[in-house]
């Protein structure tokens, strides 16, 4: 029998989209043989993994305008948008703690995905113990322009959206063949040419392959969807995405706007739950 799996693309705080269906997979007890998340998707991901309902709402809203978590002053002053000792240190092992222990023992693999600046492609790291592991979440939502590249075992890593939006066919080569997919864009959305590539090709110019990558992005990510709904045509992939369009940006401080999108992946969640669960058997 293959092995199933969720793939969660990302999307800065438009991935609250994500949670939302999350939860709603741990209300159901929906279960998969593993996760691959990028950026926003990892962290999702990873709650999910760690069986937190409510978890990344809760922090999300709390925290949304507390310059620790995201803020200009920590671009200024660290060279990082969301502050690295906040997010990825005092947020899970104190303010609202991360459940390391079942996180470890979940037998659901959960992976991420990262751009290698050196080559212009994905690295895809398996997490099998976040306390240990975290710096592979940080890197996997670390955006291009606003934060610093993590490097791990050699590797110069940022923003995996960059080299691999929506990592479908990387976990299908890896054994999972029925998977679904959460996208967090509504049905048709296509993306457009890069509008920072300029100040980007500036700033890895030590990086080509990087710059690369990024010049053509929209063109894998485009090509990704439509083979995804050839995927879904055949029955491989079950797709859960926005039924309508909100209006919410990748660095959204707005409650409501956070609130409506969690809400919605709520709603589209529970509408296709059934569907779910028998594309899953």
């Amino acid at each position: 029998m293959s092995k199933t799996g969720l793939v969660l693309e990302g999307g800065g705080l438009r991935g609250i989209y994500t949670a939302g269906v999350m939860d709603v997979f741990l209300e159901e007890n929906i279960v998969v043989d593993g996760v691959i998340g990028v950026s926003a998707g990892a962290i999702h991901g990873a709650s999910y993994v760690s069986k937190q309902k409510g978890r990344n709402l809760r922090y999300s809203l709390r925290y949304r305008k507390d310059k620790r978590y995201m803020s200009l002053n920590s671009l200024i002053r660290t060279g990082d948008l969301f502050g690295v000792d906040f997010c990825y240190h005092d947020l899970p092992d104190k303010l609202d703690p991360f459940d390391y222990d079942t996180f470890r023992s979940n037998p659901t693999r959960m992976y991420v995905c990262c751009s290698n600046l050196e080559t212009g492609e994905a690295e895809y790291l398996e997490c099998k113990d976040m306390k240990q592991d975290m710096e592979k979440l940080r890197a996997s939502a670390s955006l291009p322009l606003v934060s610093r590249t993590v490097e791990i075992d050699g590797m110069k890593l940022l923003d995996g959206g960059i080299s691999d939006s929506i990592p479908i066919f990387a976990f299908r080569r890896m054994g999972y063949r029925r998977n679904i997919v959460v996208l967090t864009r509504p049905e048709g959305y296509r993306k457009s040419p890069d509008g920072m590539l300029k100040f980007e090709a500036v700033k890895y110019r030590d990086y080509p392959e990087f710059v690369r990558r990024m010049a053509l992005r929209y063109k894998y990510y485009n090509k990704t969807l439509d083979k995804l709904e050839e995927l879904e045509h055949k029955g491989e992939v079950f797709i859960l995405r926005p039924s309508r369009t909100l209006k919410i940006s990748r660095i959204e401080r707005n409650k409501d706007r956070i609130q409506a999108m969690y809400e919605l992946g709520v709603q589209d969640t529970k509408d296709k739950i059934n569907e779910v669960k028998e594309f899953l058997g």
